[in-house]
């Protein structure tokens, strides 16, 4: 018979809560992958997991909350926790926080901030960049890190330009700030991925792509997502 594991996304708490029931093992992990990085996607400043009714008949199988644990370590920095019964460390590998209960987890994490955490969605036509423009500039104003804005402005405009004339789907612009980082963030309903077109003029703005992004960019990368992906970028003060 083969393995099932369900799921529950509970997005009414403080963060958002997955509840995992079945049994994760390699048929199961890729699922559990999916899972959680739909959620992640939205950029929430936490996420703790249910793993309570989880069975993992081998160990090898926690690999894949670690792969999670590694691949969104950047962006979205997202805080993960996990509880799965009093006392039980087997999930400590996974990179999680670790606690007993779901009480627990949640006094662990906090509660979220303030406004630290601002989207926008956006439709693939002129004048989206512009408006990805006047958000950034606005709320480097807000976070006193007007000196980012700049540089945000810029990785926002390759992005959604980039959308706009190649995935050619709806987008969500997400902006976040953690400290004296601030991180730019797109997301499409496209599986390809942004590929340098090559020089354009000197006057142009936008069209210069990755290169571009990489060259104001602290850091920057891509999550693949079932339905599409999200290109982020990271800027310090």
């Amino acid at each position: 018979m083969p393995s099932e594991v369900r799921h529950l996304v509970d997005r009414g708490r403080s963060h958002p809560l997955v509840r995992l029931t079945g049994v994760l093992d390699a048929e199961t992990a890729g699922p559990v992958r999916s899972t959680l990085l739909e959620v992640l996607a939205g950029q929430p400043e936490a996420l703790v997991a249910d793993v309570a009714g989880l069975r993992v008949p081998q160990d090898a199988a926690l690999a894949t909350l670690r792969e999670v644990f590694d691949e969104t370590r950047d962006w979205p920095a997202t805080r993960l926790a996990l509880y799965g019964g009093d006392g039980d460390r087997r999930w400590e590998p996974t990179g999680w926080l670790v606690a007993d209960d779901r009480d627990a987890a949640y006094a662990a994490l906090g509660p979220p901030g303030a406004g630290t955490r601002v989207n926008l969605d956006l439709e693939p036509a002129a004048g989206a960049a512009r408006r990805a423009r006047e958000l950034i500039t606005e709320l480097c104003l807000r976070w006193e890190l007007a000196e980012l804005a700049g540089d945000a402005c810029i990785v926002a405009t390759e992005m959604v330009n980039n959308v706009v004339a190649h995935a050619r789907t709806p987008m969500r612009l997400m902006l976040a700030r953690r400290g004296a980082t601030m991180s730019v963030a797109v997301r499409d309903e496209s599986p390809a991925r942004p590929r340098f077109s090559g020089p354009v003029a000197p006057t142009a703005y936008g069209g210069r792509g990755l290169l571009l992004i990489d060259s104001v960019a602290t850091r920057w990368g891509l999550l693949g997502l079932p339905g599409g992906k999200v290109v982020w970028a990271l800027m310090n003060r």
